[in-house]
């Protein structure tokens, strides 16, 4: 979160429709300054629904059909935050979101499609799928192909979209070799909405395929593996996908806003009829000025206009209005690829209508595709010498972070000797004695890599804690250390209530109090915490490992390169958002397993090596790290074999290199990418590993045998 400019407005996007995507691209190449640009969608990509027929038939891949809506908010400055909107409250202008503090908001822009589930229907909600929102229904999807045998399928409801689905899911069962039975079902009459000629050729199309086509159809229950239909024998499924009975989020009609049938009504300028701060597009909004059926070329074309008017609401400016086309084409797939187009009537089909279809949809997502990624500084042509070293943007996190050889030498001289503080060498943490009492105290904080401010406190505060965990000790307090951006006091009230309520939560579930701290304005977010802790007994140190002890990891590694990744614009955003998973999990039963361990660490700047080597040079003892089983975040090896590093990696691989080889593959390099809220790295004793190993299973906690203590002298011997 970095600015030239002070924030002084709130405008959030709730849901990553198709018009929202287009909005972040074109506020990408047009920030407006002083506004703060805010995300919220379920996933960290978004399927376009142009596409579906296609991915369902199994002409597209999943990383085909997506938006991935993480990079696309990178490139317009924005901040993601992932989760389901619960309420916006009108009076306070605040939207709900499950698991965090509300976020504020100046100006609103609801983009979140509709769904096609069927509470109603006796058996849905258990045993069936609705084909929107569309991520579940890929995933489900997805999984449904990668089985074996005979396939039954059902689809409810035989529109254009429930035509589209069945006969993609035909086509593409057949592909595969398996026998497959599917039945379109509807309760009155078939592609209602279609000229006569469209109709006719879907109807053959359908016909072709062998899909079963059951109209006038009153559906009575839904099993799991059949369809109850009054009058009829049951109709067998093993998925039943619901693509009937299209309708709004329950939430809108709770927000006192005037509706259609749910639909939040918008006049021409796509704000709400009874709020002018909450503006809404796509299938989720009605137009009550120019009704239109549920299509997503309006979102589409909406967006510019969107775009301009969200812009005038925050600075004061004159709005547009939207006025959307009388008729459009319709291009409907029809399993195979071929597709129709239809017109004013006019229908025509074939290989040629997909290849047309295709190129729209191709050209629509390479839009996205196209963005502008950090690149390194234009060195003048005079400048001084070592300069040349330092022009790649520095990494956030623990990749901003100072070499172990800087610190060392900074840090080698500490003052007058005190009886009561205990020298740890090696270790980021000091051991307090006073009174029988052993206290153990840290400090850490994170240059920003993301701008939620709750998943920044959330992993920054896992991180300190980190060194309290990996001594054994207990939580006991907290102090706060922060830096914000520039922005106008309500932003700074909205923004500090968010990290306030975080950090409370956060550190009162690891059973520590957060006593003060410190706060001021800079150049972007930093946030790091000054913790202490008790310990019962002696802490846990780097200094006790013994020749013959396991290597235990409890966190897969990789943080490092995929934020340097996410920073140019190539990690995908579900790598992103597991590794922010990841760092948000604190550490606090990975340490009650370990306990036993003659030495502990938590995995941070230094990376997994540095860290080994730390327990190595401390302990006056030897390492075989087997890097061949060490787990990886997704997508980490493939960006360290597209050449991907974190900019601390040469600090960490010059301090190693004393102690071990240089690596020599992609893996190899990621034993010393730094790591941000890293997992525990202990030495336990080999009779105590398969317990502790059983303990953190037990836990849902997949830690991992990774390599042994050896007898000195002091070597780490890195197996690729």
């Amino acid at each position: 979160m970095k600015t030239d400019f002070p924030y002084t407005r709130d405008l959030v996007l709730v849901g990553g429709g198709h018009a929202h995507a287009i909005l972040l691209k074109m506020w990408a190449m047009a920030p407006l300054a002083g506004a703060r640009l805010t995300l919220i969608n379920p996933a960290p990509s978004a399927p376009y629904s142009g596409m579906l027929p296609g991915f369902v038939a199994g002409h597209y891949t999943s990383e085909e059909l997506y938006i991935d809506l993480v990079r696309l908010a990178r490139a317009a400055g924005a901040r993601v935050i992932l989760g389901k909107v619960s309420h916006v409250d009108r009076a306070l202008k605040q939207v709900h979101v499950a698991g965090r503090p509300p976020i504020g908001y100046d100006v609103c822009s609801v983009d979140i499609g509709i769904t096609s589930g069927m509470p109603e229907l006796d058996g849905f909600s258990e045993h069936a799928v609705p084909a929107k929102p569309l991520d579940d229904f890929a995933r489900i999807w997805d999984g449904f192909c990668r089985g074996t045998g005979d396939a039954e399928v059902a689809v409810l409801g035989a529109g254009v979209a429930g035509a589209e689905v069945a006969m993609a899911a035909a086509h593409h069962l057949q592909s595969l070799g398996r026998t497959a039975q599917v039945s379109l079902i509807d309760r009155s009459r078939a592609l209602g909405r279609l000229g006569t000629q469209a109709r006719k050729k879907v109807l053959a199309s359908l016909d072709a395929l062998g899909v079963d086509l059951i109209e006038h159809a009153k559906v009575l229950r839904v099993e799991s593996d059949h369809i109850e239909i009054e009058g009829r024998a049951p109709v067998l499924s093993q998925l039943t996908l619901g693509a009937a009975g299209a309708r709004a989020y329950d939430w809108i009609s709770e927000l006192g806003l005037a509706v259609e049938n749910g639909y939040l009504r918008v006049g021409p300028t796509l704000q709400s009829e009874s709020d002018p701060s909450i503006f809404a597009v796509g299938d989720c909004a009605h137009l009550s000025h120019a009704p239109r059926p549920k299509a997503g070329v309006f979102a589409v074309r909406e967006a510019p206009v969107l775009f301009h008017n969200l812009r005038a609401a925050l600075t004061g400016g004159a709005m547009k209005e939207y006025h959307p086309q009388s008729d459009y084409l319709k291009l409907i797939s029809l399993g195979g690829k071929k597709a129709l187009a239809e017109k004013r009537g006019l229908a025509v089909s074939g290989t040629m209508m997909w290849r047309w279809k295709d190129q729209i949809d191709r050209k629509f997502m390479r839009q996205f595709d196209d963005l502008k990624p950090m690149v390194a500084l234009e060195l003048p042509s005079e400048h001084a010498r070592g300069s040349e070293a330092h022009r790649s943007p520095i990494c956030a996190g623990c990749g901003s972070k100072v070499g172990r050889g800087a610190l060392t030498a900074a840090f080698d001289h500490n003052g007058a000797a005190r009886e009561d503080v205990v020298a740890l060498p090696g270790d980021d943490a000091a051991l307090l004695q006073m009174d029988g009492l052993r206290q153990v105290l840290s400090t850490d904080h994170l240059r920003a890599f993301c701008d939620d401010p709750v998943v920044m406190t959330r992993i920054a505060a896992v991180h300190a804690l980190g060194d309290i965990w990996s001594m054994g000790a207990a939580p006991q307090s907290a102090m706060v250390s922060l830096i914000l951006p520039r922005m106008s006091a309500d932003l700074q009230e909205r923004t500090l209530a968010e990290i306030m309520e975080t950090a409370s939560e956060v550190m009162g579930a690891a059973g520590a109090q957060i006593i003060g701290g410190h706060t001021s304005m800079g150049a972007e977010f930093t946030i790091g915490f000054s913790v202490t802790g008790i310990a019962d007994a002696a802490p846990i140190t780097l200094n006790g490992a013994q020749a013959g002890d396991v290597l235990i990891l409890t966190k897969p590694i990789g943080t490092g390169v995929i934020l340097a990744a996410e920073m140019q614009m190539r990690a995908l955003g579900t790598d992103v958002a597991r590794a922010f998973e990841s760092m948000s999990r604190p550490l606090a039963r990975d340490a009650e397993a370990l306990a036993g361990a003659h030495a502990m660490t938590d995995v941070t700047g230094f990376g997994l090596a540095g860290h080994l080597a730390n327990i190595c040079r401390s302990s006056s003892v030897g390492a075989e790290l087997d890097a061949r089983v060490v787990p990886l975040l997704s997508g980490a090896l493939e960006m360290s074999e597209a050449g991907v590093q974190s900019s601390l990696y040469p600090d960490n691989l010059s301090d190693a290199l004393p102690l071990m080889n240089a690596p020599k593959t992609a893996r190899g390099r990621l034993m010393l990418d730094p790591q941000t809220a890293g997992g525990l790295l202990a030495a336990l004793p080999e009779n105590a590993v398969e317990n502790a190993l059983k303990d953190l299973q037990d836990l849902g906690i997949e830690a991992v045998q990774i390599g042994r203590i050896i007898e000195g002298p002091m070597r780490l011997k890195l197996i690729e």
